[in-house]
This record gives C-alpha cells, structure tokens and sequence, in this order.
C-alpha cells in the first residue's frame, strides 16, 4: 500500500472566492473517514484537491509522502478511484461497460482480472441484474450503484467517494458503506463526502467537518461530532444521541424551532 493521502496548508481559490482556507488533512490506509458540512462549505472542491483533479492555489497534496502533482496520471489512477456525485454519459454504454471503464489504467495486462474484477463489482453492489442495461435509463439510485462499483472495479489504495450513498435507499446506504468498511479492512483508505451524519456517525473511522472552506474538528466520531459543534456548523440546533446498539451516535435537528441565524 502507498500510505496515508494527505493535505498541507491547502487553499484553493477561484478569482477573489476562497473556496479552501488553510486545510490540513490525513486520510489514513485501514480507515473511513467522512468529511461532512453545509452545502457550498468546500466538501467536492477539497475531494477534488485531493484527487489531484484540481491544483491547489497554496499548499501541498502528498501521497504516501509523494507529491501528488509529481504521480503521473496512469500511475495515479492506479493509486486512487474517484466517485463523483454524476457521471454523465453522452453514449448508450452499458452498466458493464461503465463499470469496465474502471479497469482502464490496468488495460491490456489481465483480461481475466479485468473480467473477475467486474464482475465482483457488479456482485457486490446488486447490480449483476443490471449489466446489460443502458446507464441512460437507470434511476438515480441505480446509477449511484454503478458508478461505486466503477471505483470499485479500479482496484484502486485510495477510495474518494463523494456523496456516495446521497440517491439510495436505507438497504443500499448500508451496503455502500459496508463495502466501504471492506475495502478500508483491506488496508485501503476511504474518504467519503456524507450529509447523512448519523450514517456517518456509525461507519467512519474519522470525522471531518468543514464550513466555509475551514475545518473546523477533525478527529474520532465521538470526539467531533457534538452537539455544540454541529449546531453552530450547520446554524440550526442539532441533537446527539448516544449510541443506539453499539452502531455509532443518532444526530438529529431539533425541530419545530427556527433555524440559528447565519
């Protein structure tokens, strides 16, 4: 395995906004972590950052202590898959073809791995039934499936998945995030953008909460996500609830108050 990805002194801006301040991050192999705040906080933009898709404007993004702007692109997709919130397509493709897609940086070294690697890709994220359908003509959950199973299938040490679970339903969010708990058991680092926190409460590893482009806690679950915390992060009062069945804290909005002013 490469070792941990990690952000130093990250900022990243576009003309006078400045969408990351000053972010410091570890994502570490063997663990989950999810990175959560209010719409518009940076969430994508720091996913993209660490991805190497977007240069930061100051600071620097290292990969088992190797810059990331110095890993050549087949070499780095090898390291890390990526999961964006769309996969637009502008040609009929398959399911099993999208999914193959994530073989690419391995193409023309295994055609059996390939096909096994697809294959258990399509296995594990219920998708089999869908192999030979047009990814144009999926739902939105079904499509969400199929593109983790394409990062899945990437067989990638890195796992950047942004609001992966954001279209499922209850059976296929807990799915997700089991297959995620797999691959971090497997040595292999997870960082998933989450909206759901009681989701994420009961599968990370880590939490990372970031508002305006700053994080503002970084650490264990129990320790990060408090009450006190995430009402002044997402301006409306939020409740913690102590773990129910050993599957992590409930967070929860007090409701039928008015929202905490901006």
């Amino acid at each position: 395995m490469t070792g941990a990805l990690r952000a130093q002194g990250v900022h990243y801006k576009i003309g006078p906004a400045r969408i990351l301040r000053g972010v410091d991050l570890r994502v570490n192999p063997g663990e989950i972590m999810a990175l959560a705040g209010p719409n518009g906080a940076g969430k994508s933009t720091l996913l993209a950052v660490l991805a190497g898709d977007l240069k930061p404007t100051a600071g620097q993004v290292t990969l088992g202590g190797q810059p990331l702007d110095g890993i050549g692109p087949r070499v780095l997709a090898r390291k890390r898959a990526v999961m964006l919130q769309e996969a637009p397509m502008s040609f009929p493709f398959t399911v099993a073809d999208v999914v193959r897609m994530g073989r690419a940086p391995w193409r023309g070294e295994d055609t059996d791995a390939d096909d096994a690697a697809v294959a258990a890709a399509l296995d594990a994220t219920d998708a089999l039934g869908l192999a030979r359908r047009v990814f144009q003509t999926l739902s939105g959950g079904e499509k969400a499936r199929v593109s983790f199973a394409r990062a899945l299938a990437q067989d990638a040490e890195i796992l950047l998945l942004d609001e992966p679970t954001a279209a499922l339903d209850i059976r296929h969010q807990e799915m997700v995030m089991a297959l995620a708990r797999r691959e971090a058991s497997r040595g292999r680092a997870v960082l998933a953008v989450l909206h759901d926190l009681s989701l994420a409460a009961a599968w990370a590893d880590q939490l990372a909460l970031i508002g305006d482009g700053v994080l503002v806690g970084v650490g264990p679950v129990a320790q990060v996500a408090t009450a006190g915390r995430l009402s002044e992060l997402y301006q409306h009062p939020i409740e913690v609830i102590g773990g129910v069945g050993g599957a992590g804290p409930l967070v929860a909005p007090i409701r039928g108050v008015m929202a905490c002013a901006a």
